[in-house]
Order: structure tokens, then C-alpha cells, then sequence
């Protein structure tokens, strides 16, 4: 893994390219006053996501009450919650014909529930109006309370993701201090405690200073944890308010620990330098996985 270099390499340069379906998504989004992660966290697959017609919906607004370092997201004090946005989120998933949904929000700290029945008034709003729409959820750690977390399994997603983010020693450097990697696990091994056949997914970014030894190790954690699903990808520099890159992956290590990752189990490992926890091609795979099932 090369050191950082004043320029991206070649292998991480992207044109953003739009179509009419873009328009159409990003038209909708703002109409009905919604937030996704694709706009708020500058993810590079927005192009090739939203032209092929999905989104990631990040709900309970776009101001988050932690401030990871590696995060582009707003971080203080959030307004209070839209209660018609269940169903202005299950409108948008029928418009866009989505087959598949991804929802995530930001921490919500501030709420007794830390927010958790309103993300579940979401899941089942999306459910009643799309029946056929798997749905993925991307959920943050109601600091590891099962009660809360029994709220989101209640709701029945098809898939609970949370994301430990990055390797055991470099937590505290990367994430909020109330969030942690020990308490990441646990809310993976609550999920499927709670619900043995739900699939339950997590996600590593790279160049922050992890070793591969580390990540190996990450996975073997999380395959304990009783994680189905994987991914990995390179960490990108927001702004410069945000941690800087250690360093850019070669494309070859993400191969190897694609392969690396499929031998200790995962049913499925999304390994690249433009992966994201929320990452379309996957996300293929995990509906014929789920296909059975519905």
C-alpha cells in the first residue's frame, strides 16, 4: 500500500456523468424535502447510482449529533423530527420503481429512543406502499441498547447493516468517542441474537493506517459477530475539515482481501477503491441471495 501522494492515482479519478434519470432522482429528492447519503456524504458512486434509478434515503435529517473525523455529514444540533417523512420516503421508493432500498440516518443522541421507532416508522411505511421492495438498513449504535435495536428488527428489514467503519486501534483517531468498536460488534451480534435468519452486514474503509493483518483481523470479529455480508473500500478526504488519507490502496490489495474475506465465510464481500457500505453492485447480490426468502 503506496503512501499518499499530492495527487489521486489513476485508479481513483471518476467523471461525474448524469442522465435523465439522475435528473429525475435528484428532482424528486428535493421535491419531497429528503436527504441521501449520496449528496451528504460526496459519495463517488453517485453517477452510476442514481442514473440507474436508486439512492441510499438517510432519514431524521442531515445534522447528526456526533462528529467522526472521517464524516462530511453536519454534526450539532439536529431540528426535530419530520413526522410525514415515512411516508414521503415511501412515495419516493414507489416513484423510482426500486426494487431494493437503502436506509440510513444520522446518530440521534438527543432523542429518548435515539430515534430508533421513527427509523422503524420508516421501514414499515416503505414496506405497506412497495411490498416487492427489499429493504436494507444502515443503522447507528443506539449505543449498543438491545431495546432499541429490537425496534429496527421489529420493523422486519431484509437487511441490518451497521459499520464498525475502521479497524480495532484506530476507533478512538476515526469515530466519535461514543462510538466504539466493541459496541458496533455487539449491535451486530444483538441483530442476529434477535433475528437469526435476518442477513446482517458491515462495512471497512481503507487507508486510514490499518494494516492488512488488521483488517484480516476486523473480519475474522465480525464473522464471529455472525456478519453475512462485507465491504470494503478506500477512505476519501471530504474536505479538508476532515482526517486526512493515509493512504491510496492499490486495486490488488482490495482483490486480495475480496478473496481473503469469501475464505473466512461472508456470503458476500463488495471489495474496491470506490466501494461504499451502500454499494449498488452488492447490493445485486444480496437480492438473489434474498430471493428465496420473498
Amino acid at each position: 500500500m503506496a503512501l499518499t501522494s499530492p495527487n489521486k492515482p489513476e485508479w481513483l479519478k471518476t467523471k461525474l456523468q448524469t442522465t435523465g434519470s439522475f435528473s429525475k432522482v435528484h428532482g424528486t429528492v428535493k421535491g419531497l424535502g429528503l436527504n441521501t447519503v449520496c449528496e451528504s456524504a460526496h459519495c463517488p458512486n453517485i453517477s452510476e447510482c442514481w442514473s440507474g434509478g436508486t439512492a441510499t434515503f438517510m432519514v431524521m435529517g442531515d445534522t447528526c449529533t456526533r462528529g467522526c473525523r472521517f464524516c462530511e455529514v453536519s454534526h450539532g444540533r439536529p431540528a426535530g423530527l419530520d413526522i410525514f417523512e415515512p411516508a414521503k420516503l415511501a412515495k419516493a421508493v414507489k416513484e423510482f420503481n426500486l426494487d431494493y432500498v437503502v436506509i440510513t440516518s444520522v446518530d440521534r443522541d438527543d432523542l429518548p429512543d435515539q430515534g430508533s421507532l421513527h427509523f422503524a416508522a420508516c421501514i414499515k411505511a416503505v414496506r405497506r406502499m412497495n411490498p416487492g421492495t427489499l429493504v436494507e438498513v444502515l443503522v447507528p449504535d443506539f449505543r449498543g441498547r438491545e431495546d432499541l435495536i429490537k425496534n429496527i428488527v421489529d420493523a422486519k428489514p431484509d437487511v441490518i447493516a451497521h459499520n464498525v467503519e475502521t479497524v480495532r486501534r484506530l476507533q478512538r483517531l476515526v469515530r466519535d468517542i461514543r462510538a466504539n468498536y466493541e459496541q458496533s460488534l455487539n449491535v451486530l451480534k444483538i441483530a442476529k441474537k434477535l433475528s437469526p435468519s435476518m442477513r446482517t452486514k458491515s462495512s471497512i474503509m481503507l487507508g486510514l493506517g490499518e494494516t492488512e493483518q488488521e483488517v484480516c483481523e476486523s473480519m475474522d470479529d465480525l464473522r464471529s459477530a455472525g456478519v453475512d455480508f462485507l465491504t470494503i473500500g478506500q477512505y476519501l478526504r471530504p474536505t479538508k475539515k476532515q482526517m486526512a488519507v493515509e493512504k491510496y490502496v492499490h486495486p490488488d490489495v482490495f482483490r486480495s482481501l475480496k478473496t481473503a474475506g469469501e475464505s473466512k465465510g461472508f456470503l458476500y464481500v463488495a471489495s474496491g477503491p470506490f466501494v461504499r457500505s451502500s454499494y449498488r453492485a452488492g447490493e445485486l447480490f444480496i437480492k438473489s441471495a434474498l430471493g428465496n426468502n420473498h
